[in-house]
C-alpha cells in the first residue's frame, strides 16, 4: 500500500536510538499517542471516492447496484502515519450490510468504522396506477395504488423491479396480469442470496390529490397524485382572489400517476393556493407563502480594510461574512487575495483571487488565491482549518457575476496530483446550500484532511462553474444551482472562488490570477 510520510519520523528514530543505547536502564517509557488516520481508501467497484470523517474515524464507501456490499474487498488505502499498519485481512470479504469495525495500529490500537451506501433502482408500476408506489426495502415490501373503479383482480403490472439488475425474481410479474385481491410473495435472489418480498395493491382513497407544496422565493413546486392516463394538472391563484389559474403543461412533468408542476415569477413573501386537477375533478387546497428574499452583504466586493498583512473582504467597523485564506498564506509571504480598482465599472472594488508559491527559496507552499463564505479559523502548521457557510434560508436558482482571468501551467502539486503538471490551472466558482447544525470543518492538512464534499447528505444544491483557459476581458458568467430534492430548507450558504480548482492539494500554477466582481443570487427560472 502507498503510505504517506509522517512529519513524526525523526521523533521515532530519536525514540529508537535512545532505546537502543539504554538497553541496561528498564524501558517505562510509555508509547506516544499519535492516532493515525486512514487518508484515502479504495475498493473493487466503487462507485465514486470514498468520504472519510478523521474526527469520527469513520470511512464511507459508495457502490452502485451491482456491487456486492456483503462481500467488499479494499484493493487500496493510504494511511497518515509510516509505521501505521492495518490487518490486510480485515478489509477482505467485508460484509458491509451492516458497518464493520476494523483497527489501525500504530504502538496502540485506533478502531475505525467502515461502512458501505449503495443505491439500487427499484421500481413497481401498474396501469390505471393513482400516485407513486412505496418501496419499503427494510420490511421487504412494495405498495402500488390503484383507482377504486379498476378490478383489483386483473391488474396488469407494467415493470417491477426489486433487486439489482442481475437479480432473478420469482414469479416474475413483469407484463403480467395478476390478481392482488391478497398479497403477492416474491422471491428475488441477489448475489446468491434470496429475499422474500411482499407485493401489495391497494385502492386509492381520492381520485386525484395535492400531496404538498414546496414553496421559495419566486418559484413553488407543486406535487399531485391521480389515476395515470387522465389530463392531470394544477391550478392555482393568490389567496386574495376568487378565480383559479391553470398552470401550463409545459411546467408540469409526470411519473405514472404522480405529477409535479413548477410554478414560476411568483412574488416574494405572498401567499397563494394551489390544487391538483384530473379532468374535471379537483383536489384538496394547499395554502402556502413564498420565501422573502435573503441578504448576502458584500456580493459586489467593495468592502475591505488591511489589518497587517492580511486583507480582509469586509469594512474594518463591520461584520465579516466573507473570508479568504490570507491569515494562512501571510505566515510565509503576504496576501494573495486582495482588493483592485480594475473593475468592469471602473468603479469600486474587485475582488483579486492570486496563486502563488509562498515561502523562501523551495521552502514554503503553493497557495491558491481564493473568497469564501465563511471565516478563516485557524491555521495548522502550514495548512488552513476553515468554518465554510453563513447561515441563509433562501432557494437560489442561479449565481451571476462578472470575472476574467489568467490561466498559466500547473508549477506545484502534492503527491496525488503530479500528473498535473505542466496542464492549464483552472478556476473554479461554485454554490451550495446545505442544513448543516454549524458551519463546516474544511482541513487541508492531509493526516487530518477534511474537504467539502458536493455529494454529500447534507448537501441539498450545488452549481459550479470551472475555466481552463485564459479570459482576457470582464465576461458574464452564469452558475446553475442543481437541488436533490425540492422540500428540503437550507441553513448555510457556501459560496466559494478560487484561482486554482485543487488548491485545497496545494496544486495549482504560480501566478494564475482571477479576478470576479458583482455577484448575484437570482431566485427564479
Amino acid at each position: 500500500m502507498k503510505l504517506l510520510k509522517p512529519t513524526t519520523t525523526i521523533f521515532f528514530s530519536l525514540v529508537v536510538i535512545i532505546a537502543a543505547m539504554s538497553s541496561c536502564i528498564e524501558n517505562d517509557i510509555p508509547y506516544p499517542h499519535l492516532d493515525p488516520k486512514i487518508v484515502s481508501m479504495v475498493a473493487k467497484n466503487q462507485s465514486r471516492a470514498a468520504v472519510i470523517d478523521a474526527a469520527k474515524h469513520s470511512v464511507t464507501l459508495y457502490f452502485d447496484e451491482n456491487a456486492d456490499i456483503a462481500n467488499v474487498d479494499v484493493i487500496d488505502y493510504q494511511l497518515s502515519e509510516e509505521d501505521a499498519t492495518i490487518d490486510d485481512s480485515e478489509l477482505h470479504n467485508m460484509d458491509l450490510r451492516t458497518p464493520k469495525t476494523i483497527t489501525v495500529t500504530l504502538y496502540y490500537d485506533y478502531k475505525w468504522t467502515i461502512s458501505a451506501q449503495q443505491t439500487i433502482d427499484r421500481n413497481f408500476s401498474i396501469s390505471a396506477q393513482v400516485g407513486s408506489s412505496t418501496i419499503d426495502v427494510p420490511g421487504l415490501r412494495a405498495v402500488a395504488y390503484i383507482s377504486s373503479t379498476q378490478d383489483i383482480t386483473k391488474v396488469k403490472v407494467n415493470s417491477i423491479k426489486l433487486g439489482s439488475s442481475k437479480s432473478k425474481m420469482s414469479p416474475d410479474f413483469n407484463n403480467a396480469i395478476v390478481d392482488f385481491s391478497s398479497p403477492q410473495i416474491v422471491k428475488v435472489t441477489d448475489y446468491g442470496r434470496t429475499e422474500q418480498w411482499t407485493v401489495y395493491v391497494e385502492p386509492a382513497q381520492a381520485s386525484v390529490n395535492t400531496d404538498r407544496v414546496d414553496a421559495w422565493v419566486n418559484v413553488a413546486w407543486l406535487y399531485g397524485t391521480a389515476e395515470e392516463g387522465k389530463h392531470n394538472g394544477f391550478e392555482y391563484r393568490l389567496a386574495t382572489a376568487t378565480e383559479w389559474t391553470p398552470v401550463p403543461d409545459a411546467w408540469v412533468t409526470h411519473n405514472g400517476g404522480s405529477f409535479t408542476g413548477r410554478l414560476i415569477h411568483l412574488a416574494p413573501n405572498n401567499k397563494y393556493v394551489a390544487r391538483a386537477v384530473s379532468d374535471d375533478d379537483k383536489g384538496n387546497e394547499v395554502e402556502f407563502t413564498t420565501e422573502s428574499v435573503p441578504f448576502v452583504p458584500n456580493m459586489s466586493f467593495d468592502d475591505w480594510y488591511l489589518d497587517g498583512k492580511v486583507w480582509n473582504p469586509w469594512a474594518e467597523s463591520g461584520t465579516s461574512y466573507w473570508d479568504t485564506g490570507n491569515k494562512g498564506a501571510t505566515t510565509l509571504g503576504n496576501s494573495n487575495s486582495y482588493p483592485t480598482t480594475e473593475t468592469p465599472s471602473g468603479k469600486g472594488y474587485a475582488a483579486c483571487l492570486e496563486t502563488k508559491f509562498v515561502g523562501i527559496g523551495i521552502v514554503g507552499k503553493l497557495a491558491a488565491g481564493n473568497i469564501f463564505t465563511g471565516r478563516y479559523a485557524r491555521t495548522d502548521g502550514t495548512n488552513g482549518v476553515l468554518d465554510f457557510g453563513r447561515e441563509y434560508s433562501g432557494h437560489p436558482t442561479t449565481l451571476r457575476g462578472k470575472m476574467k482571468y489568467k490561466c498559466v501551467p500547473i508549477s506545484h502539486s502534492n503527491n496525488e496530483y503530479t500528473h498535473l503538471k505542466g496542464r492549464p490551472d483552472t478556476a473554479s466558482i461554485y454554490v451550495a446550500l446545505a442544513d448543516w447544525s454549524a458551519p463546516y470543518e474544511i482541513r487541508t492538512n492531509p493526516a487530518d484532511r477534511q474537504l467539502f464534499d458536493p455529494n454529500s447528505s447534507d448537501v441539498i444544491a450545488y452549481g459550479q462553474l470551472l475555466w481552463g483557459k485564459s479570459v482576457n476581458d470582464w465576461t458574464d458568467f452564469e452558475v446553475n444551482i442543481v437541488y436533490k430534492d425540492t422540500y428540503r430548507k437550507p441553513r448555510y450558504i457556501v459560496i466559494v472562488a478560487s484561482a486554482s480548482k485543487y488548491g485545497d492539494f496545494f496544486t495549482g500554477g504560480d501566478g494564475s490570477i482571477l479576478w470576479i466582481d458583482d455577484f448575484s443570487l437570482e431566485y427564479d427560472y
